[in-house]
């Protein structure tokens, strides 16, 4: 059954020097009206005990227009001001539910420079998108077309550290499922190949079942270092720091869109391919803080790809199972099932008692495939657990055989 789903489509544009500005004074207010509103909000809950509403914030934005020293507030779109107190009220929320930290005040240089425009503050006509206080649309590079007759519900603009401007637009489009497949995969991740699969893939991976990692960050570390040590040569607050750090943040955004591109392709690759793709849960947050293998971790971006392949496998019908991450895969033998005690990282061939000779990697993907099927077969099978259910475990978050 084809389904209804909320998708966004990501474009670059090109701002007019109007636009320009009036978009850089959203921006600022924008994170004014954030900063205010959570200091207002922290002040009454340690003085008062009281936890200020989402209207009452509200309600507060009205009174700060109105003063004088606040009156700037005016010259922009107040959607997106609005909009900056739902988020905080969103992030108190998640606050309250124990699902994340206390919010914290945006900075001018280090947070996302964001604004989000609701229905009522953009005109789409004819293809083109003007936004509220501007007179004329956006001038867009649409790389991609938009699903037909489709109709924006927001839109959020936005500008990275590389000074780059992108529009996000929000529509309903159905998605049709895929047709039904046979094949299923186990997928292993690592660092040195970034997978490896329960079998071999023509076209994705060699005879042994591997995906290579491409390390991007690792192939332009030299221009990195190069530009990061420029920077920390120029003065505080001068011209050539901000030249600088904007060379600095461009190497940074070609590391992130080749690593991007790489992924989208290999996520969608492995959802059309195949029905059922077992992953393992890993910890990346806890792995992440060993200093000596955090670099090449994050390089990986082993969580990135898992959101991928779970939203892209809900699309088009498909399923993802995630084994859990005290599994030992690879301490078990894919043939016999016998399991050994250890198995430093040093290893990576072993032979079982049955005299099979294993590659780690390659062991490690077949049994997580078997522990997704015993999975579908029971549901409360031992050492395999739900999509997105936390580990309960108060062992070190870190993968098994680790």
């Amino acid at each position: 059954m084809a389904q209804i789903v909320r998708r966004a489509y990501k474009y670059r544009f090109y701002p007019t020097p109007e636009q320009a500005d009036e978009l850089g004074r959203t921006f600022g207010c924008v994170r004014l009206v954030y900063n205010k509103a959570l200091e207002e909000r922290t002040r009454a809950y340690i003085t008062e005990g009281h936890r200020i509403s989402y209207m009452e914030s509200s309600a507060a934005l009205t009174r700060w227009k109105r003063t004088k020293e606040l009156a700037f507030l005016n010259e922009v779109s107040s959607v997106p001001l609005q909009q900056a107190l739902r988020h905080l009220q969103a992030a108190f929320a998640h606050f309250f539910a124990k699902r994340s930290k206390y919010p914290t005040f945006k900075s001018r240089k280090k947070s996302r420079a964001a604004a989000k425009y609701t229905r009522s503050a953009f005109r789409w006509r004819d293809g083109q998108l003007t936004l509220a206080k501007m007179r004329d649309p956006l001038k867009i590079v649409w790389s991609r077309p938009l699903p037909l007759r489709a109709q924006p519900s927001t839109v959020t603009v936005t500008r990275d550290p590389a000074g780059r401007w992108f529009v996000s637009i929000l529509v309903e489009e159905t998605i049709p499922p895929l047709a039904a497949v046979k094949t299923q995969v186990g997928v292993d991740v690592g660092i040195t190949s970034l997978l490896t699969l329960s079998r071999p893939v023509n076209g994705l991976t060699g005879e042994d079942g591997k995906v290579p990692n491409p390390q991007y960050e690792r192939a332009d570390r030299r221009r990195l270092v190069k530009a990061q040590r420029n920077l920390a040569r120029k003065t505080e607050g001068s011209a050539n720091r901000a030249k600088a750090r904007l060379k600095v943040a461009r190497v940074y955004a070609g590391i992130t869109d080749r690593r991007r591109d790489f992924l989208h392709k290999l996520s969608t690759r492995l959802v059309r391919e195949n029905q059922t793709v077992v992953i393992e849960d890993l910890a990346v947050r806890n792995m992440v803080k060993n200093r000596s293998p955090a670099r090449a971790i994050s390089d990986a971006t082993w969580r990135k790809l898992r959101s991928m392949l779970e939203y892209k496998a809900r699309w088009y019908g498909r399923q993802v199972l995630v084994v859990d991450r005290w599994f030992p895969s690879s301490k078990l033998c894919s043939a016999c099932g016998a399991q050994r005690e250890s198995m430093p990282l040093t290893v990576r061939t072993w032979e079982s008692t049955c005299g099979a000779v294993h590659d780690r990697d390659v062991n490690a993907a077949k049994n997580i495939l078997a522990a997704g099927r015993a999975e579908r077969q029971n549901a409360c099978g031992a050492g395999v657990r739900p999509q997105r259910e936390s580990s309960r475990t108060r062992q070190p978050a870190a993968k098994q055989e680790a």
